[in-house]
């Protein structure tokens, strides 16, 4: 299982440094987002690849959800940032730290989200090291885990039509998913995550539940809702009645008034 852990964790950080010295020659640290969903899949096929694993069937499921996962969500950033110039958060920390902004990104940008690419990963990577058959808690798990990549999915693509339509920038999505949680794509990844811990729950690896704790944390509280919802309301009018009405994360039926 070390051995697992080790090959993940010297993908993921290749890859987080390649990522970093072409964030420099181009300006531009946004490349970090596209390359999360890619970095989980180059982790778990590179363990499977390297790491003297046998396929068996919750090997290839694993994989697949991964793959699957992290596939569409890498082709869905790169479309939608690509040649949109540096995401607003990182032009913050660009200008608290000017000159040396290129250095403090490789630690505070691409170190740290290296390091949480690792914790997040442990349940799919210590998983290809699984020889049980599958029993039920596999199959609960694939249910979850097609329930988030449904919210993400369509998540992204109602929102992407809508911000297509003239007149929309500036304006509150409340159609669609985006009726029922203010963040159908965060729910989404919430139900992917431990979709996948169940299927590795269910490998033996029950204690590896820090991963969609962490990963739970990270998008209710700090890098998904709790930062992204510091600034929206001042950026779109009428977000607060969108608020009012319309869950924060689970979804649920729109509340009057």
């Amino acid at each position: 299982m070390n051995d697992l852990l080790l090959i993940a964790a010297l993908t993921i950080g290749l890859m987080m440094l390649i990522t970093w010295v072409v964030s420099v020659v181009i300006d531009d640290a946004s490349i970090v987002d596209i390359v999360w969903g890619l970095g989980f899949v180059l982790a778990t096929w590179s363990t499977y690849l390297f790491g003297d694993v046998e396929a068996n069937p919750r090997v290839v499921l694993i994989l697949v959800l991964v793959s699957v996962w992290g596939l569409r969500l890498t082709g869905h950033l790169a479309w939608r940032n690509i040649g949109k110039g540096e995401d607003r958060r990182y032009q913050q920390m660009r200008k608290k730290s000017p000159d040396s902004f290129w250095l403090v990104s490789l630690w505070k940008v691409f170190g740290l989200q290296a390091v949480i690419m690792w914790v997040v990963s442990v349940p799919a990577v210590v998983t290809l090291g699984s020889d049980t058959a599958l029993w039920w808690l596999d199959y609960i798990g694939v249910a979850v885990w097609a329930v988030g990549l449904f919210f993400e999915t369509v998540g992204d693509l109602q929102l992407a039509r809508f911000k297509a339509k003239p007149g929309s920038k500036g304006q509150v999505m409340d159609d669609g998913l985006w009726r029922y949680t203010r963040h159908p794509n965060y729910f989404g990844d919430f139900c992917v995550w431990w979709g996948i811990y169940l299927v590795a729950a269910a490998g033996g690896a029950w204690w590896a539940i820090f991963s969609p704790l962490a990963m739970s944390a990270l998008l209710m509280r700090y890098s998904g809702v709790g930062l992204l919802e510091k600034t929206i309301a001042r950026r779109r009018p009428g977000y607060d009645e969108y608020v009012r009405r319309t869950n924060t994360f689970f979804p649920g039926p729109p509340r009057s008034g």
